[in-house]
């Protein structure tokens, strides 16, 4: 017999998405329930993202404004794949992911995907974060609890 528990949110993480895949107005449509990540290399956030881990969403346009969020549903980190492997991985989840030629050329055939089943997804009253502390400019930031990192000032578009 199984038994269903709650798992604890662990790790809040800022997602940034490609504004010209648009992939904010994918997820807004609910046609994109899917994220993907990948590298050649063990990279953010494989291996350190869980499902019920929460999302904060900001487009990749240089405003650093978190517009909206959603739970990691289920998480998939692949071992190494081969490049067929890869491409194929990506294709399956195509419906899913809806990501465009450019993105779709960027993860087909990286030798490790990480894809996010993403849960209540919405939009939230944006508010801006500081990345002071993250010394890269990766598009996935594990920042522990959002507001460590939240700037508490009104936004103004």
């Amino acid at each position: 017999m199984h038994s269903w528990h709650f798992i604890p949110n662990k790790m809040d993480h800022i997602v940034y998405l490609d504004v010209n895949a648009k992939e904010l107005d994918n997820l807004i449509s609910g046609r994109k329930t899917m994220i993907i990540r990948g590298a050649m290399g063990r990279k953010m956030p494989h291996g350190r993202i869980e499902p019920n881990d929460t999302l904060y969403f900001i487009q990749n346009n240089g405003s650093g404004v978190v517009v909206a969020k959603a739970y990691a549903q289920a998480v998939f980190c692949s071992g190494q794949l081969t490049k067929d492997e890869s491409r194929e991985l990506v294709d399956s989840f195509a419906d899913k992911l809806m990501l465009n030629t450019d993105l779709r050329r960027r993860f087909r055939g990286k030798r490790y995907l990480t894809l996010i089943t993403l849960s209540d997804f919405k939009t939230i009253e944006p508010f801006s974060i500081t990345r002071v502390g993250f010394t890269n400019m990766d598009d996935w930031l594990p920042v522990g609890n959002i507001e460590s990192v939240r700037i508490d000032k009104p936004f103004i578009p």
